[in-house]
């Protein structure tokens, strides 16, 4: 699939060249089942870029599977992941499926993979290396057959230094790494990504939109935007 209907179909907004070098590697792996790394500052559209990987990919008619790594209690990450047995601990009333198997012949995007504790990531060195899994409190391995794209705002590298990430989990999942742009490093978007902030909320809200003056986007580009594209929509909807 080309770069031009990869950005039809994904909603991703831009012409600069940032946008067209992920556009071009999103064509390259997507067909293939390699894991993949979406590196980026947060508010960047990891998730979009995640999206557009399973959407061109041979597995699009199978679901995609979101998991926000860092909103999961340490507690209850592995039986979230992975399922539990009944019995398993005092809440589990029923055998229970975890995203890996609810994933199954599709794409699991693991959100926030910096936040996973260290017991955790052995767990998810396995399944990516074998495809095997063992719910909480079983006794037997399961088997799933899932693509793995993972997403962080974090630097992996410094944390496997820190001992805080596992050095063959990064290793495995940084074969294929992605950098979603920075808005900084894109400021020729700003205007189109405007433009579309703007039609879908007021399409959504039904108010009259007349556009913005060309000094405001001028103005708009000349502002430093930390928290990136989620902060420049937020503002327009403002």
């Amino acid at each position: 699939m080309n770069i031009e209907s990869i950005q039809k179909k994904s909603g991703i907004v831009g012409r600069s060249d940032a946008v067209k070098q992920v556009l071009e590697m999103v064509a390259q792996v997507a067909p293939t089942d390699i894991s993949v790394l979406i590196t980026g500052e947060s508010g960047t559209g990891k998730e979009m870029v995640a999206k557009a990987i399973h959407q061109t990919s041979k597995r699009s008619h199978e679901p995609l599977v979101t998991v926000n790594c860092g909103a999961i209690p340490e507690g209850i990450i592995e039986s979230e992941l992975f399922g539990h047995k009944k019995g398993a601990y005092t809440d589990a009333r029923e055998d229970r499926k975890g995203y890996f198997e609810s994933a199954n012949k599709g794409t699991i995007f693991l959100d926030e993979i910096g936040e996973t504790p260290l017991e955790t990531q052995v767990k998810l060195l396995r399944v990516l290396e074998s495809g095997e899994f063992m719910p909480v409190g079983a006794s037997k391995t399961k088997r799933t057959d899932v693509r793995v794209v993972a997403a962080t705002n974090k630097n992996l590298a410094d944390l496997v230094s820190k001992g805080l990430f596992r050095q063959d989990l990064y290793y495995r999942l940084k074969t294929v790494t992605i950098l979603s742009p920075a808005l900084g490093n894109r400021v020729e978007d700003i205007s189109l990504l405007v433009e579309r902030f703007a039609l879908e909320f007021t399409r959504n809200n039904d108010m009259m939109y007349r556009g913005f003056m060309p000094e405001a986007i001028r103005a708009l580009k000349k502002h430093s935007w930390h928290g990136n594209v989620r902060e420049l929509k937020n503002f327009v909807e403002s």
